[in-house]
């Protein structure tokens, strides 16, 4: 005679008040939920238990998401309550909800049949298999924005929910994915919660963390926006380590991120940072006097040369000056016949060309910080330019516990460009005759 097993919904748990708002939303069938909120506010606590329920209610495929596997394990398997001692994951789901237990790959197998694992977004595509019924995002804001754009599909055509937690980083996809998200309520429970609406910290005990954190990074601009980011949830706050977080503010509010036209009088110089399996990036500059004006940017990926100058240069209506390359545009490359970039973007009617010279990236920085003040940007053509420039940041080795040097990632690859012009422009622009009535504007030099 076959044994019959009652599944319970565990019960033990109840959500801290200000977490109330987003399990009612869960419990209500709710299938998006994106929160940005402080530290130790409880974003993976909510979600372990959350998951614990779905388990019994709908058995199906879990994933608990980290950026990388190893975050995984020291921030939810191995995690321990400091206010229980206990495990937190054996808090939100008891051992005799469960069939096995495997700790190698950090999986729960559950009598219900359902499965919860914690893996690594940073590894997406092989997450293949079995559709998952939920998905939990945490550290949103350190992910690789791709993991998403690969499971919302399966999501989606399972019907399954995905729940994004994270604590701002810069304004990077995290806050624009939260803002789009946002004004998007019908199909989207968006949250955002600083410690000064929570319970979590006294007044006394954020004042006490402020100032630690600018006595820890040994900078008071450093620590405010340390402190801004974690516990204020900032999204305008500089990541941290970011190279120009604070002359963008300024340039900001002396309203300088603005609408900058095109002047036709004006020669229009490129700054180029080349990728071939990684992305390309290209500023359009015009400058008067001392004066920079960051009129357009462009930014590609996997695309050769010559549809990067038929979309980037040739489709644009400027007359273009200079166009900057970094160094490597010389070296000849074996697949094009041993001709250079350099000869091939000339052969596409690229010219003229300024070849930089290798450099310690301290100079294109300490260059880009020295331009940026006496730059206007076109809010709207530059907003991928800027957003690359605010998350451009230090390298974090934990080996030394420093900083060292900057991140290659997304971001650098468009502040390298708008460097590599700071680095090597021209002084004065000089103005251009406009061109008689009728007469085309030629893309080239």
């Amino acid at each position: 005679m076959a044994t019959t097993i009652e599944l319970q919904v565990p019960e033990v748990w109840a959500p801290r008040d200000y977490q109330m708002p987003l399990w009612r939303y869960l419990q209500g069938e709710g299938k998006r939920a994106d929160v940005a909120a402080h530290r130790r506010w409880g974003k993976d606590e909510v979600a372990l238990h959350w998951a614990a329920r779905a388990t019994v209610m709908r058995p199906g495929l879990y994933w608990h998401l980290l950026p990388e596997v190893g975050q995984g394990r020291r921030a939810v398997w191995d995690a321990v309550n400091p206010h229980t001692g206990r495990k937190r994951i054996d808090e939100a789901f008891p051992l005799d909800m469960r069939r096995q237990t495997r700790d190698g790959d950090m999986k729960i197998e559950f009598l219900s049949g359902a499965v919860w694992q914690v893996l690594g977004s940073d590894n997406f595509d092989s997450l293949v298999g079995a559709p998952p019924a939920g998905v939990v995002f945490s550290e949103w804001a350190l992910a690789k924005p791709d993991a998403w754009t690969y499971l919302r599909p399966i999501l989606a055509e399972n019907e399954g929910w995905a729940l994004f937690l994270w604590t701002p980083r810069g304004r990077n996809h995290a806050t624009q994915s939260f803002e789009a998200r946002h004004a998007d309520p019908v199909n989207w429970y968006t949250l955002k919660s600083p410690a000064t609406e929570t319970d979590v910290f006294t007044p006394e005990q954020l004042a006490r963390e402020r100032t630690e954190l600018v006595a820890e990074a040994g900078s008071r601009e450093e620590g405010a926006a340390r402190y801004a980011s974690e516990y204020l949830v900032d999204f305008d706050a500089a990541a941290p380590g970011a190279y120009y977080g604070s002359v963008l503010r300024e340039a900001a509010e002396a309203g300088r991120i603005a609408r900058v036209p095109y002047d036709p009088a004006l020669r229009v110089d490129t700054a180029w940072d080349l990728g071939i399996d990684d992305y390309t990036a290209i500023w359009f500059f015009q400058q008067v006097g001392r004066e920079v004006r960051a009129i357009d940017y462009f930014e590609t990926s996997g695309e050769g040369l010559q549809s990067i100058v038929r979309e980037a240069i040739a489709a644009k209506p400027y007359v273009y000056g200079t166009h900057y390359l970094p160094h490597d545009v010389m070296v000849r490359e074996l697949g094009a016949g041993g001709r250079s970039r350099f000869e091939t973007l000339g052969g596409l009617g690229v010219s003229p060309i300024s070849a930089g010279v290798a450099g310690d990236p301290e100079d294109r920085i300490n260059a880009s910080r020295q331009m940026i003040p006496m730059t206007w940007f076109d809010a709207e053509k530059c907003a991928v330019g800027l957003e690359r420039l605010r998350a451009y940041r230090k390298r974090w080795s934990r080996a030394t516990s420093s900083y060292a040097g900057p991140l290659h990632d997304a971001a650098s690859h468009g502040a390298d460009a708008f460097g590599e012009f700071a680095v090597n422009r021209r002084g004065v622009a000089t103005p251009r005759p406009r061109p008689p009535r009728g007469e085309g504007l030629s893309w080239m030099g």
